[in-house]
């Protein structure tokens, strides 16, 4: 029991840090890489982005003032399904944030200065300047977006992998949901996307809303990476006659366990057995080569999966 016990506060320890951790990238990636380029890739923190750029509030001071009152708002809603976890993402946020603000300030890593470039185009200094940038910059959206949407990535995924949110739009999009039949997913791509626009309101740059959309489907890929890990799974649903010999080379050539379904086929109302089996890529590659040996009259639908939970995959959450 007290093994258990260890192992459980060496878990919660871990994840913590893993909060904190995922914190910290979030605001490097936001005051670093997110805002000097005037970006919204959604969130909270997007809009807070746009009210620095045009109103000159520090990014952790809005990034907060939205994100407690959402927590509470969701909390009253939704029910306390925010843990303790959450609220030290939120409050660790904006810390970071700050503490980047007041040492970094809002310059960006990644742009290139050409002092031979500016004295022969200086209205492209001029426009700069009128946009808020700061003298001499030269963005580089495309490769600011790619590395942006990484650390994003990582930073949420780590959160999600501990357990916690960042809070934020997601919790608008929840409630939303609540109240509507529109899936969660496609709420918080609406409400990221909206937020994204804010950019072309407030700047008239059409180039802002659209690499802020790129971010956010970089950072969507990173995050499933980060949380879910390089694995691909496929669950194929295998209609066959020559049930022992599919079997078989599951079981003993793959090492893989499967379930057996009975049903009815459609057109002649005859029995019909069919495996339901989740493999990772190259074990589906692997039975896929080998089932016109097995059964060429078999039957095979096979569908991306992604997420496996249970014996011999990843193990079911504990809440």
């Amino acid at each position: 029991m007290a093994t258990t016990k260890n192992i459980n506060l060496k878990q919660e320890i871990v994840a913590y840090l893993l909060v904190a951790l995922g914190s910290l990238l979030f605001a490097v990636g936001d005051v670093m890489f997110v805002n000097p380029y005037h970006l919204a890739p959604g969130g909270v923190y997007g809009l807070a982005n746009v009210f620095n750029a045009l109103f000159g509030w520090k990014i952790s001071l809005a990034g907060i003032c939205m994100d407690i009152p959402l927590l509470i708002i969701g909390t009253i809603i939704l029910g306390p399904r925010f843990g303790v976890k959450t609220v030290l993402s939120v409050i660790l946020i904006p810390i970071f944030t700050y503490l980047l603000e007041i040492t970094w300030g809002y310059d960006p890593v990644i742009y290139d200065y050409s002092r031979g470039f500016f004295e022969a185009n200086p209205e492209v200094d001029f426009y700069i300047e009128e946009a808020g940038y700061m003298k001499g910059f030269v963005p580089d959206f495309f490769l600011n977006t790619v590395v942006a949407g990484l650390i994003y990535g990582v930073a949420i995924g780590i959160i999600f992998r501990a357990g916690a949110t960042s809070g934020g739009s997601d919790i608008i999009s929840m409630i939303i949901h609540k109240y509507t039949k529109i899936s969660l997913g496609t709420l918080v791509l609406i409400v990221d996307s909206l937020i994204s626009l804010t950019t072309l309101i407030a700047f008239k740059d059409i180039r802002l809303p659209i690499y802020s959309i790129i971010l956010i489907f970089i950072e969507s890929k990173i995050i499933d990476l980060v949380v879910d890990g390089m694995k691909s799974y496929k669950t194929m649903f295998i209609v066959t006659d020559e049930l022992e010999s599919v079997r078989n080379y599951i079981l003993n050539d793959l090492g893989r366990g499967g379930t057996l379904l009975v049903g009815t086929g459609l057109y002649q109302g005859n029995e019909r057995k069919m495996i339901y089996v989740t493999l990772d890529r190259a074990d589906m590659v692997k039975l896929k080569s080998n089932l016109h040996r097995l059964d060429p009259k078999a039957f095979v639908n096979i569908m991306e999966s992604s997420e496996i939970l249970g014996f011999g995959f990843k193990a079911l959450p504990k809440e």
